[in-house]
């Protein structure tokens, strides 16, 4: 399959969670304008995104919701679950742990890591704060599809080599630098300056 950009994948993860909407009033079919006009985005571009992967719904009838959200899914990778660490129990890994959409979603928290005494041995809805020292033989144990990084700036690297080593594939970083990862890993960056900095670009220049 071709490479398909970021910006259409997130575009599917939200006809997906329209979809859901629709389905939840009762509705069986739906158009590509239908769906635009909810999704803020145009009819083509609804098409064009759906196009990378395969033909769907029929012309002049629309797309078959339970079928569309099915598909959808599958593309999406949401038609299993995944093991998920957090490695940070500060604010910003409390609140994703405390976040009840995730395993709504198929993506399970198993726990959270951080190398503070006063954090260790707490819990945040249930997900239990280790010793970050003890990562590496727990994911030994335990593999993790998906690791979050939210430590500080300084630690990020050296927690990502090891998440690494540890066979994860996938990281959400949400420290406020880059990582150097191998080729087959896979990092997203949050940078919430640089999300307030497009915000303020918009207010300045609407």
């Amino acid at each position: 399959m071709r490479k398909i950009a970021d910006s259409t994948v997130r575009r599917l993860s939200l006809y997906l969670r329209l979809l859901e909407e629709f389905a939840h009033e009762g509705v069986e079919t739906v158009s590509s304008q239908a769906l635009a006009r909810r999704g803020g985005t145009t009819a083509p571009q609804v098409r064009k995104d759906l196009s990378f992967f395969g033909s769907f719904g029929m012309r002049g009838m629309g797309y078959r919701v339970p079928e569309l959200v099915s598909r959808l899914r599958d593309i999406l990778g949401l038609e299993r679950e995944y093991v998920v660490v957090i490695v940070g129990a500060g604010k910003v890994g409390s609140a994703l742990a405390q976040f009840r959409e995730f395993a709504s979603r198929g993506f399970n928290i198993s726990a959270a890591y951080d190398h503070d005494p006063a954090k260790i041995g707490r819990e945040w809805e249930g997900i239990a704060i280790r010793d970050v020292a003890r990562l590496d033989r727990d994911l030994a144990a335990r593999p993790a599809d998906i690791a979050i990084v939210a430590v500080p700036a300084e630690g990020a690297q050296p927690v990502t080599d090891r998440l690494v080593a540890a066979g994860v594939r996938a990281i959400l970083n949400f420290a406020p630098v880059p990582l150097a990862v191998p080729a087959d890993v896979t990092v997203k960056h949050v940078n919430m300056v640089l999300e307030l900095e497009t915000l303020s670009y918009a207010l300045r220049h609407r």
